[in-house]
């Protein structure tokens, strides 16, 4: 799809950003349960799968490359939902002879939940201890990822929360003429990337101003996630639930003498 709205090109058919590199279905079922702060063993399907499909709606949207799996996960969680509507059977004792349609979604949210503070806890090791493990196994429940000090590391997810919220916040009515006669992501990316190495700290909200449309938002949105996927910029908190920053990554390269920006 080709879109060409108040004198920029939004060329969607050309560019997307592929869900792999980030995160997958698991992870924004865990998101979703740590934002709705809700128990991970009596999660209410019907929610979950409303919100789950609304972040699929958004992420089409954005042209994010959504992979099969996430639409299998779709599928699992309509299912679910739909086993539960149905009568419960049970047995002459008045047991319920059928287990929780939900259990099995559980045990692989919790799997994957441990494997993945596993890797984030041996990613963090030094590399000369990377080889020895000590018997330490935490509680089942669902944990915390991120650390607690320090600047916290966003997962997509929470970055398109973000953006969500800050759509909403954006006036219907609000539509401005750009001066320029095209925008490529292309050429967004070195204008996201110029502001960032300029402040060295930017605000998320600052890279999006309201007098833009719709449209113009998704294109700064998306350079900043291949900004992101190719390491250039570095996204995180300052503390839990506070500001978006971002901010230069650290390279050994040395400086541009004629501090000329990478061209994207």
């Amino acid at each position: 799809m080709n879109n060409e709205a108040n004198g920029y090109l939004f060329d969607n058919s050309l560019y997307s950003v592929k869900l792999e590199s980030f995160e997958g279905p698991l992870d924004l079922l865990l998101h979703l349960i740590r934002k709705n702060e809700l128990n991970i063993y009596d999660i209410p399907i019907a929610d979950i799968t409303r919100q789950y499909l609304e972040y699929i709606r958004l992420m089409e949207e954005l042209n994010l490359e959504v992979a099969g799996e996430f639409l299998v996960m779709a599928s699992t969680l309509l299912q679910i939902k739909s086993r539960l509507l149905l009568p419960t059977a049970t047995d002459e004792e008045g047991n319920e002879e059928e287990e929780d349609p939900r259990a099995e979604l559980v045990r692989r949210l919790l799997e994957y939940q441990r494997y993945k503070a596993a890797s984030l806890l041996l990613g963090e090791r030094d590399l000369l201890g990377r080889e020895t493990f000590a018997r330490k196994f935490d509680p089942p429940d669902l944990v915390e990822l991120a650390p607690e000090e320090g600047p916290l590391e966003l997962e997509l997810f929470q970055l398109i929360d973000a953006f969500r919220q800050l759509l909403a916040k954006m006036p219907e009515a609000a539509i401005h003429q750009v001066a320029a006669d095209s925008m490529s992501i292309a050429d967004r990316i070195t204008q996201v990337l110029a502001f960032i190495m300029e402040r060295e700290t930017a605000l998320f909200d600052e890279l999006f101003d309201e007098r833009f449309d719709r449209e113009f938002l998704v294109v700064t949105f998306l350079a900043i996630l291949e900004l992101c996927k190719l390491r250039m910029i570095n996204i995180v908190q300052d503390e839990r639930y506070g500001s978006i920053l971002l901010t230069p990554a650290v390279t050994d390269e040395p400086a541009d003498p004629e501090g000329e920006l990478p061209h994207a």
